[in-house]
């Protein structure tokens, strides 16, 4: 093998590394990118659920409460 040959091997090497660790970058975001919407869904479920048993809580305790009248200090 030629002197240019090799580098060129040694330049193939080096971006194959490269490579790699870019790949196993991508892999790892996107599992970290996967872990956060899971955890966005079940943030939003928990809101849904709070929401509900907030109009529960509403409703059994007379209603909206911008219907009231204001206090006496008002």
């Amino acid at each position: 093998m030629s002197a240019q040959d090799e580098a060129l091997a040694e330049r193939l090497t080096e971006v194959e590394i490269k490579l790699a660790f870019v790949d196993d970058a991508l892999n790892q975001l996107l599992d970290a990118d996967a872990a956060k919407a899971q955890q966005i869904v079940a943030l939003e479920r928990v809101i849904r659920q709070l929401r509900n048993e907030l109009e529960t809580v509403r409703s059994a305790h007379g209603g909206d409460a911008h219907s009231e009248p204001p206090p006496p200090h008002y």
